[in-house]
């Protein structure tokens, strides 16, 4: 009896175990792992003729010539991507998953539940990322559009927002 008790718990602790572990393997191949605001490459099936993302505030697309995508991460989370031909078969479908920053060059810094991430490459600057705090997020944002405005108009804005 205590053979078969011990066949059965071997079998069940099994099967839970390749239930838990086999949809990890199959899938491994089929995720597109992101950064937050970077990009990642990947290799279009030929006869592509539409591509769907499924959230784009999550993942941004950009097609490049010889049948490369640029993948942006543009927000937190898990979406997916499917590839088309002219008739509607599917050629393709990925998941894609937005991760945060990582690394030793990002540091975020926690006021009680306020957050600000500073980017250290050497010395730490501020950066904006999504979940930093209210006021920090649009105050950095605002020094960036200035900045952006200014380049684009050659400097005359920043100009005449000094002479005010």
């Amino acid at each position: 009896m205590k053979a078969i008790r011990i066949s059965k718990t071997t079998a069940v602790l099994t099967l839970a175990l390749s239930l838990f572990l086999l949809p990890r393997i199959g899938g491994a191949a089929e995720t597109l792992e992101v950064v937050l605001d970077q990009a990642a490459l990947m290799k279009l099936p030929d006869k592509v003729s539409t591509i769907v993302v499924g959230n784009p505030m999550i993942a941004d697309i950009a097609l490049q010539s010889g049948g490369l995508m640029v993948v942006t991460g543009k927000g937190f989370g898990a979406t997916n991507l499917i590839a088309l031909d002219r008739s509607g078969a599917v050629l393709m479908e990925r998941s894609i998953v937005v991760s945060g920053p990582r690394g030793k060059d990002t540091v975020q810094v926690y006021r009680g539940v306020q957050r600000e991430t500073y980017s250290c490459t050497p010395s730490c600057e501020r950066r904006i990322t999504l979940g930093d705090s209210a006021d920090y997020f649009s105050a950095i944002a605002g020094q960036a559009e200035a900045r952006n405005g200014a380049a684009t108009s050659g400097g005359a804005a920043a100009t005449k927002g000094a002479a005010r």
